[in-house]
């Protein structure tokens, strides 16, 4: 025998190993398997329903707890002065951002996208002159800021 038949023999195929680690599945295993997902999805279903109700619930009840609430009404007028023309609404989202940090003594302040979108509403370069916000302070200290609701 020569040297390069001695190392034919003395190695594997890999074809053969490649066989035995992947199994094709059959008809009968796949229909099993069907079969025990049929009859475990209604009993899932019927514990997923029960479970969902009360989550449901909790959220209603995971409203924040406000700790203060105040109104104020923001003079944007600054932002019209000293600001550039292309950077004004950006500007007056900070600005907000800082008064209402500054008047309810809190480090994290969140703006609505009701506010947001109010202040965009006439784009970069016109945002409004002075705008109504509802600043609720939670009992975490963050603040969120809100529209002032039409009394």
């Amino acid at each position: 025998m020569s040297e390069s038949e001695k190392k034919e023999e003395a190695l594997p195929e890999p074809e053969a190993v490649v066989e035995e680690e992947v199994a094709t599945p059959t008809e009968e295993t796949v229909s099993e398997e069907i079969e025990t997902e049929a009859v475990t999805e209604p009993e899932a279903a019927e514990g997923k329903a029960e479970e969902v109700e009360p989550e449901a619930e909790e959220e209603g009840k995971e409203e924040i707890e406000v700790v203060e609430e105040k109104f104020y009404t923001i003079s944007l007028r600054h932002v019209w002065v000293v600001t550039p023309r292309g950077k004004r609404a950006p500007r007056a989202v900070r600005d907000v951002r800082a008064f209402v940090s500054r008047h309810m003594k809190a480090e994290e302040v969140a703006i609505s996208n009701e506010i947001n979108s109010a202040i965009w509403s006439r784009g970069i370069n016109k945002p409004p002159r002075k705008i109504t916000v509802r600043a609720v302070k939670d009992k975490e200290g963050k603040v969120i800021v809100y529209p002032a609701k039409a009394a």
